[in-house]
């Protein structure tokens, strides 16, 4: 009896592990994209924007080796000048690195088994999603899918993934910060736009076979 009481309460703290991380995780995403801090939000979106703009004119290839050749640059000149200035000194201080290297960087078993469990839930709710659309479990979703996919390869004519990509990247730091300043004149024009669509899927729903079943089911 102790042994399955124990096994429930650490179950339940690790799921509330994963909740509390889940929500940490989240509001530093939203921190950054709602730039609480711009000099990090900055940051982050410079640097994620260099990124992609370089993908965009070099090989994934290049980029990396690039990226670790400008790292291993960086640390071996330091490493050079500060055995340099020990040496002029005639200090003895050791490695410039030394607490770095003396860091533990191991990824604990329970983070892992912690990310992998958060991972696999995401996957199996995306093919249990895809089985309801591809299988034409509902009509209605199955069209609606459709003519996404359809309007997507007009995107992709004009746009390469890379491209895509930069624009989200841009989008993803520029949305937010104006939708908070302008919430309330987005809003109506959103529900207005909400209502329309509503209005036209529901007059949709009334002329195909699956939408009695949609409704029950609902």
């Amino acid at each position: 009896m102790d042994t399955q009481s124990s096994q429930i309460s650490s179950s339940q703290g690790f799921a509330d592990g994963q909740n509390s991380a889940a929500k940490e995780s989240k509001m530093s995403v939203n921190s950054l994209i709602h730039w609480r801090d711009p000099k990090k939000s900055g940051v982050v979106f410079g640097l994620s924007l260099l990124l992609l703009l370089s993908l965009a004119a070099f090989s994934v290839i290049s980029v990396v080796s690039y990226l670790l050749l400008a790292l291993l640059c960086v640390t071996i000149t330091f490493r050079i000048y500060k055995s340099v200035i020990q040496a002029v000194q005639k200090s003895n201080d050791g490695h410039p690195f030394k607490a770095l290297i003396e860091k533990d960087v191991s990824i604990p078993p329970e983070t892992f088994r912690k990310h992998v469990d958060t991972s696999l839930a995401h996957i199996n709710r995306a093919l249990k999603q895809m089985s309801h659309l591809f299988l034409v479990e509902d009509l209605v979703d199955s069209l609606k899918l459709a003519v996404v996919m359809w309007l997507l390869t007009y995107v992709g004519a004009v746009f390469n993934g890379i491209t895509i990509l930069i624009l989200a990247d841009i989008l993803l730091f520029a949305v937010p910060p104006v939708y908070e300043k302008n919430k309330t004149q987005i809003d109506q024009y959103i529900d207005v736009v909400r209502t329309q669509v509503n209005n036209t899927m529901a007059k949709l729903q009334e002329k195909l076979p699956g939408a009695m079943k949609r409704t029950k089911t609902e």
